[in-house]
């Protein structure tokens, strides 16, 4: 039998999660971005079991996070790099606000977190993926062989990278409150 619970985060909820991912973020100055991604990498290794499918979800995004920083290719811009190895600093203490080893709830805030920042880098993570799309799609096309793949992939990472900005500066001048601004 499943048992399902819901429950909604204030703005002082919200300010907290962001003090913590201060915090977290001073800490892990001192860590290299290897350490950070590795770090980022161990926690969705060690939680494929046992854990809530509310959990499990989020650390796919996790995951997608890490890829837009190793994924050459995409050529994350510098200002995103930043604030995603950022985001992820978060990842890098075990005993944050709910420590990991505690069973079943122990990843909880870990989702929680992922979830916050998710939501913020939406447009960075939609660019991504559509680029991964149509790199996948384009690979296999025999078409005009004077376009090279750089050509073309750099086409596309352009177009992806300004629509990604475009879409965050719209939301920013709109006036909403961003969770992204801890960054």
């Amino acid at each position: 039998m499943a048992f399902e619970v819901k429950f909604e985060l204030s703005d002082t909820d919200l300010e907290h999660f962001r003090d913590v991912m201060r915090k977290a973020q001073q800490g892990a100055k001192l860590l290299s971005e290897q350490v950070i991604i590795n770090n980022a990498k161990k926690i969705s290794l060690n939680i494929k079991d046992n854990v809530p499918e509310f959990v499990r979800l989020r650390i796919q995004k996790l995951e997608t996070f890490v890829a837009m920083i190793e994924d050459a290719e995409w050529q994350i811009p510098e200002d995103e790099r930043v604030e995603i190895l950022s985001a992820l600093a978060y990842f890098s203490d075990p005993e944050d606000l709910v420590p990991d080893h505690i069973p079943v709830l122990g990843f909880l805030d870990d989702a929680i977190m992922i979830e916050l920042v998710a939501g913020e880098f939406s447009d960075d993570v939609e660019a991504f993926e559509e680029f991964c799309a149509y790199r996948s799609r384009e690979e296999g096309r025999n078409g005009n062989v004077t376009i090279t793949r750089d050509e073309w992939l750099d086409a596309k990472r352009r177009e992806l990278h300004s629509r990604m900005r475009n879409r965050r500066n719209a939301r920013r001048s709109s006036g909403r409150s961003s969770f992204r601004s801890v960054f």
